[in-house]
């Protein structure tokens, strides 16, 4: 593998350190700097709040950190033609614009969750909910009580493989709370919970007259995503522009 400098954007936050603790123990990887909106003081290396402050030449871009801050990352990823793996979630549809029209010029690895288990997952999916079209969907997610997006970007993921693999006949409901109806046959349903320092569930549910089949995915460490993330960055180094996901390293 090639020596890599890495700028760690979102450093100062639970997954930035989790990824400091992985590349650590990467013979090819050095974090050289960190980007973040606020700089807690904890980190070793050289910390900007402010991307044209930058002085060190980093070979690839992790980002677990918040959309906005992952926005001003990529601007300086494109303007300096460097890679970025993005592991940040909760973006809308305009801010995932932006980060697919930054794939035509420089490699970007985007994904919602960096576990292995949930490729695996999303690829069960994919084989069992066209045979159970009759059922109703709903999705449950849990995390930690610091998270600001909801559903989770996974959730979500989880949704559109479903979808997919089911010919696009599903409309999301992400808030039941003032609706006065049934449940509609067409949709898939999210739930998400908060409490704790809960790293992340997420079970489907396919909802029977008689049973009910679900698929279940517990995180116990964040250090499962962080060292998805260092693969994911191994993985872009000399790609194409364009944008990567899980399917493509794995």
């Amino acid at each position: 593998m090639k020596n890599l400098n890495v700028l760690l954007s979102g450093c100062s936050g639970h997954m930035g350190k989790e990824v400091a603790k992985v590349i650590e123990n990467q013979e090819n990887l050095t974090i050289v700097c960190g980007y973040a909106i606020e700089d807690d003081g904890t980190c070793s290396f050289p910390v900007y709040s402010n991307y044209n402050n930058i002085k060190e030449n980093p070979d690839i871009i992790i980002d677990f950190s918040v959309p906005v801050a992952t926005l001003k990352i990529l601007e300086y990823a494109t303007q300096n033609k460097i890679p970025i793996v993005i592991a940040t979630t909760g973006f809308t549809d305009e801010q995932f614009k932006m980060i697919e029209d930054a794939s035509k010029i420089i490699p970007v690895f985007q994904s919602y969750n960096m576990s292995f288990d949930i490729f695996l997952m999303q690829k069960i999916l994919e084989l069992v909910s066209p045979k159970l079209q009759n059922t109703d969907i709903e999705i449950i997610e849990t995390h930690h009580n610091r998270k600001i997006d909801a559903p989770s970007g996974t959730a979500l993921m989880l949704a559109d493989c479903i979808n997919k693999a089911c010919d696009n006949k599903y409309e999301y409901n992400l808030n039941r709370l003032n609706e006065k109806k049934a449940r509609q046959k067409n949709e898939i349903g999210f739930s998400s919970l908060r409490g704790g320092n809960i790293v992340g569930e997420h079970t489907v549910k396919f909802i029977g007259e008689n049973d009910t089949f679900e698929i279940t995915h517990k995180a116990y460490s964040r250090q499962l995503f962080a060292e998805g993330a260092v693969r994911a960055a191994n993985f872009l180094i000399d790609r194409d522009p364009s944008l990567y996901n899980m399917n493509n390293m794995l």
